[in-house]
């Protein structure tokens, strides 16, 4: 347990070369499933149903159950909110909306009925919303246990650090402006060469901690899909993604005297940090749909990692009030820096996928203006663990950049888990009208190391209407999640945590006409 404190204790504190943590990793690979509304209604359970645009991000064999073209519009309009509870005390809602995409595109079919069996080949270019990462985050409580600044504390007693004036100038982004506006100070009778350090935070007798995160963005996928249809039996595919992500994240922590007592050298400290995320990058689909009877679609895919480069720009400042010791100062990472962001470019390999999928076809009949609904679902594994950041070709050889990417690479190890996702859906058709409903389950991609626990639960549920080449979907789904945050990990002492409930409500209307 004390390895996975002491990685990411060094990953928070070493911000000369990045701000990476393992938490970037799950952010790219734990996301519920998204598409068309139709998709989006039966649970986004699409692993063996197909004759959707949606299939070319689940399973693409399914693209192979169109026989002819589709022109798709999926708008979304997103409400979220989280509540989060931080030593004992739960703080109102944060709200977080905003617009946007599922699944859109065209799909080319070509039917044919050749000697060999070839009855489709059907072609998918499209763009879709994979995942959002906005919302806003507060927390607040008492903490009499550990303060922020330990962390800084741990670094340098780590790095062996005994000369104040490298502890001043070296850690440009963190350790450096605690040390210079006397978060953290020497300790009295030592010298230069030798001293050790102390936190001014009087931890004993309480600091009012809190937090506040800002997060704004998401991944947008172009893809490009194909599949074949043998005898109405086997149906095979595959899709090529380019995926392209933004993040941008506002960290404000405060920690403040719970006393009233003005002679302890201690008021306030603020630590502010700004970072921003930019990449692209390609991954792969491929799957399968077998009909051993009739009404019956089993359906098999894997989804390989998607390889991910990232450049991040990352700033910080630190404020802090020690009353009449060195009263409030001051100081950012670009004063010492000498530029206004660190930037560090790295790849990032996100989780791979494997999914199992069964259908139930009601009345399954070749013109699927006789099928009267469906039953299906999905089951699929993440190896959460598996994500992992690797140095760029021309960090090969920088011994530091390796290292760091290592010690991250050890903590994804030891702080996550593969997990199962579940998802199910049906519908009902009423001629040209359809009804829907549908859930899914997201596990848990945490070890438990500290409590951390995460999970997400979507329910959702649609109509759609299908008449002469036009069809219209509307469906609400709505995400109940649980995740975690920790401020600060420490080596020893005491990590806080705080527990995030969120609400994310999504509107989808689909449009789409034959082609």
């Amino acid at each position: 347990m004390k390895r996975i404190f002491f990685i990411t204790s060094f990953i928070a504190a070493t911000a000369t070369l990045g701000a990476q943590e393992p938490a970037d990793a799950l952010r790219y690979g734990w996301n519920i499933q998204s598409g068309t509304a139709r998709q989006q209604a039966v649970g986004g359970a699409m692993g063996s149903l197909g004759g959707d645009i949606s299939a070319a991000y689940v399973n693409p064999a399914g693209l192979g159950f169109y026989k002819t073209g589709d022109f798709v519009l999926t708008p979304a309009y997103h409400l979220g909110n989280t509540k989060s509870t931080y030593m004992g005390r739960t703080d109102e809602k944060q709200k977080k909306n905003f617009v946007g995409l599922g699944t859109s595109g065209f799909v080319f079919a070509t039917g044919k009925n050749t000697g060999s069996g070839l009855r489709a080949a059907v072609f998918s270019i499209s763009a879709n919303r994979t995942a959002n990462f906005g919302s806003n985050v507060v927390y607040f409580g008492q903490n009499n246990q550990s303060s922020y600044s330990q962390k800084y504390l741990e670094q340098i007693q780590n790095d062996g650090i005994k000369d104040a004036n490298v502890v001043a100038t070296n850690y440009e982004y963190g350790t450096s402006l605690a040390f210079n506006t006397y978060w953290i100070d020497t300790i009295g009778g030592g010298t230069n060469g030798n001293f050790q350090f102390q936190t001014r935070a009087p931890i004993a007798t309480g600091l009012l901690q809190r937090q506040e995160l800002i997060h704004k963005g998401g991944m947008t996928e172009l893809n490009l899909g194909v599949a074949a249809n043998w005898n109405d039996k086997w149906y095979v595919g595959g899709s090529l993604g380019l995926s392209l992500t933004s993040y941008d994240r506002t960290s404000i922590f405060d920690e403040v005297d719970a006393t009233t007592n003005t002679n302890n050298k201690f008021d306030f400290a603020n630590v502010t940090e700004n970072l921003s995320q930019n990449g692209s990058g390609i991954l792969l689909r491929a799957g399968f749909i077998y009909k051993p009877v009739e009404r019956v679609r089993l359906g098999f895919a894997v989804h390989s990692p998607t390889l991910l480069t990232i450049t991040d720009k990352y700033n910080s400042e630190i404020t802090t009030n020690t009353e009449t010791y060195q009263g409030e100062l001051s100081q950012t990472s670009q004063f010492l820096a000498g530029e206004e962001n660190s930037i560090f470019k790295y790849n990032l390999l996100t989780p791979y996928k494997i999914m199992g999928s069964v259908s139930y076809v009601l009345h399954e009949v070749e013109n699927v203006k006789n099928q009267k609904g469906f039953l299906t679902a999905d089951i699929e594994y993440v190896n959460y663990k598996s994500s992992s950041f690797m140095e760029l070709e021309a960090d090969r050889n920088n011994a530091s950049v390796v290292n760091y990417l290592d010690d991250l690479n050890d903590a994804i190890d030891n702080a996550y888990k593969g997990a199962f996702n579940f998802r199910v859906g049906g519908e009902l058709k009423f001629t040209t009208i359809m009804v829907r409903l549908g859930a899914a389950y997201y596990g848990n991609p945490y070890k438990n190391l500290v409590g951390e626990k995460g999970s997400r639960f979507q329910a959702s549920g649609g109509m759609g209407y299908r008449n002469k080449g036009f069809f219209i979907d509307l469906t609400y789904a709505h995400t109940f999640s649980k995740d975690i945050h920790t401020p600060y990990r420490l080596q020893s002492g005491f990590t806080p945590l705080a527990k995030i409930k969120g609400n994310l409500g999504n509107a989808v209307l689909t449009f789409g006409v034959k082609i």
